[in-house]
């Protein structure tokens, strides 16, 4: 039988995050998340969706154009038949990235696909959900981002990085809060302890705010 998935929305737009930033993307945006994070810009995929069959989701991937896509949510991590889509997204030829929220297991995960890993910090409310277990399974090619509010999320941030021995692993990305932490503070802070990872902005926050679809 073939699998089916819930599906928020399928859209084209820049890609914001990571290091595939700037670049042309579809994005395949999963319905429903465990998790509800203060800092959370996609609620409205909590719910509802519609459902679509594997085949139908690839031909409007296909149709879209774009070599890069982009699995989000939500957390797709949630509907199991994620992993055959990400697989036959990958068998098309398209460089796929996952963005998940670190909450739910990697294992299982095509190791074509690049893994987005948001470790969640303590001013997200849901710290204690962070499964460590999922930092093996992570490749060099694969990118861990931390997401914080405040000095205190950013100290934490910096102890996990040391404890986990984080930056040996793969690429870590320390981005602020929208509208929470001050970009020019957490670069200052980066630069005043020689932290080996990347600064990120959300492009498409700058480009189209808070609109959702981009």
């Amino acid at each position: 039988m073939e699998g089916r998935l819930r599906i928020t929305e399928i859209f084209h737009s820049l890609q914001g995050e990571t290091r595939s930033v700037g670049r042309p993307a579809t994005f395949v945006r999963l319905t429903g998340c465990p998790l509800r994070c203060r800092y959370c810009d996609t609620a409205y995929a909590f719910h509802g969706g519609e459902w679509r069959r594997i085949p139908e989701i690839l031909e409007q991937v296909r149709a879209g154009g774009n070599r890069l896509v982009v699995v989000t949510g939500g957390e797709p991590l949630a509907q199991a038949d994620v992993l055959p889509l990400m697989t036959q997204l990958c068998d098309a030829g398209h460089e796929v990235f996952l963005e998940t929220s670190g909450a739910l297991s990697l294992a299982g995960v095509d190791t074509r696909v690049v893994k987005v890993l948001d470790l969640k910090s303590p001013d997200s409310g849901e710290c204690e959900r962070n499964l460590w277990e999922n930092l093996p399974l992570l490749n060099p090619q694969d990118q861990i981002k931390f997401v914080l509010c405040s000095r205190a999320d950013y100290d934490w941030a910096k102890e996990v990085l040391a404890r986990e021995a984080l930056a040996e692993r793969c690429e870590i990305l320390f981005s602020p809060s929208h509208g929470t932490l001050a970009l020019r503070d957490l670069a200052e802070w980066m630069l005043a302890d020689h932290l080996p990872v990347r600064l990120q902005i959300q492009l498409h926050k700058l480009i189209w705010g808070d609109l959702p679809g981009h």
